[in-house]
Formats: C-alpha cells, sequence, structure tokens
C-alpha cells in the first residue's frame, strides 16, 4: 500500500479549510514562516474543586508534600515552555514571559496562567497547557489529602495579537472576561 493511508480513503483532501492536512490527508503545521512577529498574549483559567478542609490546608500551607502552589506555579512555566514538544501541531515559540495566579475559594483553587509572545503565532495553547499542568501538581500535591478532588473548566479567557485581534469570553452572567 506504500505511503496510502485508510484512515485518509473518505477524506475530500481537496478542501482547503482542514489547514493541517497535506493534499494526501497526511498531518503537517501551517506555514507561519511568512507572518510577521507581532506581540501576541493568551489567558487561560480551570478550577481544582476540593473538599473545603484541603482548600484550607492549601492556603494555610499545610499540605504534607510542601507549597502546593509554588510547585504549581514552576510547573506551568515550565509546561508553556514544552507546549510544542507535547501538542503535535503547535508550533514552537519564543515564549517572553508566563504568568500563573491563583485564587483559593472554599471549595477550589482557581489557576490563571497568562503567556506572552512576540512571534508569528499565538500562545493559546501555550497558557491553557500552563494552566492544565499547574492545575495536576495542584492535584499530584493535595492527592493523599483528598482523593475527591476534580480538575474542570480549562479554557481560554482572553487571546490578543495577530490577524484575529483581541478575543475575550464572555462570563456565564453575560460580561465580558
Amino acid at each position: 500500500m506504500g505511503s496510502v493511508r485508510p484512515w485518509a480513503y473518505n477524506l475530500d483532501v481537496t478542501d482547503r479549510s482542514l489547514t493541517h492536512l497535506d493534499p494526501l490527508g497526511g498531518a503537517r503545521m501551517v506555514d507561519v514562516s511568512p507572518r510577521e512577529p507581532t506581540h501576541r498574549r493568551a489567558l487561560a483559567r480551570c478550577r481544582v474543586l476540593m473538599l473545603p478542609e484541603t482548600t484550607a490546608k492549601v492556603a494555610n500551607n499545610a499540605i504534607t508534600k510542601g507549597d502546593v502552589l509554588a510547585a504549581a506555579r514552576i510547573a506551568g512555566i515550565q509546561a508553556a515552555k514544552r507546549t510544542a514538544d507535547l501538542v503535535p501541531m503547535c508550533h514552537p515559540v519564543l515564549v517572553g514571559s508566563v504568568a500563573i495566579n491563583f485564587s483559593i475559594g472554599d471549595d477550589f483553587v482557581e489557576v490563571e496562567a497568562n503567556v506572552e509572545t512576540v512571534d508569528r503565532t499565538g500562545v493559546e495553547m501555550e497558557a491553557m497547557t500552563a494552566c492544565t499542568i499547574a492545575a495536576l501538581t495542584v492535584y499530584d500535591m493535595c492527592k493523599s489529602a483528598d482523593r475527591t478532588m476534580t480538575i474542570s473548566d480549562v479554557a481560554l479567557w482572553e487571546k490578543s495579537g495577530g490577524r484575529s485581534g483581541h478575543w475575550q469570553r464572555a462570563r456565564s452572567d453575560g460580561h465580558v472576561g
């Protein structure tokens, strides 16, 4: 069969809207080299839902493994820088800055990742990867205290730069941001 891909038989490879497929239906990266580098920013958020006792331990730095938020912040920063190694069609970008912040509620830790660059493509995937890995680190650090934790609501909240410009998610109450 050579280079024929069985999964590509039913695929209309003449459809030019499929940007990550070559004419034979194989995976490819989009060519961003003709684009001019611009300032780009992305903000992602998620939540780690947990028992109120666990949230109190995180807030009081009383988790036996150590400083949960410090470990999660470092993990998120590292993740943003390694996103292209994890997501197959994601371009490597020169990450200019990563900020990981946390908000502690009664029964959750909210993770916020803000990533910036000056490059030819955006950093949405870097922000969501940073956010998710920081949340996984919170989970890992707290799992001996609380097996009920859930990571939820991973989402891009805002992005700016590039051809599509500025975008911001509307909150559930209809307001932006």
